[in-house]
């Protein structure tokens, strides 16, 4: 399933949002102007690596928790994680504040980024990629729009149909996706399946569907007529 776009429309625009957006994307059009072996020094340096956090001591290892989520391993890699964050992003950001929600995104990369770490404390294969924080962000927005639908596409062979999909099943059946292949991941012995860090997923979206309870301030409930606006 392929999100397009969600019924909710943000009362504000998202800055924070939209400079993530950019600086992921020039990131990573430094990257693709590297030679080869500058790309692999710069992943091995600002990816994460499990093995290296948990044997070498210092603040050093900590900076690629952070680095990692500004790199990207491909156009794909980077466009589904950018259309994920343009989609869902910008109503989390309304939702929680512009400042609120840059600590948060932050902070949820970081929670799904241990989660990682502690799934595969051995791997010395580098992790790259915002999808932990974005999952984060999917996690804070299945808890704030629960009643949201999301527009999506569904590739059966080669038809195309574009439907609308409740939030809750949606983000629900991402999740749970997630969390499947990773436990079946862990009992095979295997890192990545298919290259996917499917544990940082699963940590983000619960240390975001946790985390927005904290960072969400307080207002008065929204009627549903508020809640659904349409574009």
């Amino acid at each position: 399933m392929i999100p397009i776009r969600d019924t909710i429309r943000a009362q504000n625009f998202p800055v924070v949002n939209v400079l993530l957006i950019l600086l992921n994307v020039v990131v990573f059009l430094f990257e693709v102007s590297l030679r080869p072996g500058a790309l692999d020094r710069l992943i091995f340096t600002y990816g994460l690596v499990p093995d290296h956090f948990w044997t070498t001591k210092g603040v050093a290892e900590w900076l690629p928790i952070f680095t990692s989520m500004f790199l990207h391993g491909g156009w794909l890699h980077l466009i589904f994680n950018m259309l994920a964050l343009y989609i869902f992003g910008d109503n989390v950001e309304d939702r929680l504040g512009h400042g609120r929600y840059l600590v948060f995104y932050l902070l949820g990369g970081t929670l799904a980024a241990l989660a990682h770490l502690l799934a595969y404390r051995s791997s010395d294969v580098p992790t790259i990629g915002a999808s932990g924080a974005i999952a984060a962000v999917l996690g804070a927005y299945l808890v704030l729009y629960p009643r949201a639908k999301v527009l999506t596409l569904i590739p059966i062979f080669i038809i195309f149909p574009i439907i609308e999909v409740p939030a809750i099943v949606f983000l629900g059946f991402w999740f749970l996706s997630q969390l499947i292949t990773g436990v079946s991941a862990l009992s095979t012995n295997t890192f990545q399946g298919g290259g996917v860090a499917w544990w940082a997923h699963v940590g983000g979206f619960v240390s975001g569907a946790l985390l927005v309870w904290v960072f969400a301030p307080r207002r008065p409930r929204r009627t549903y007529l508020d809640e659904y606006r349409p574009w």
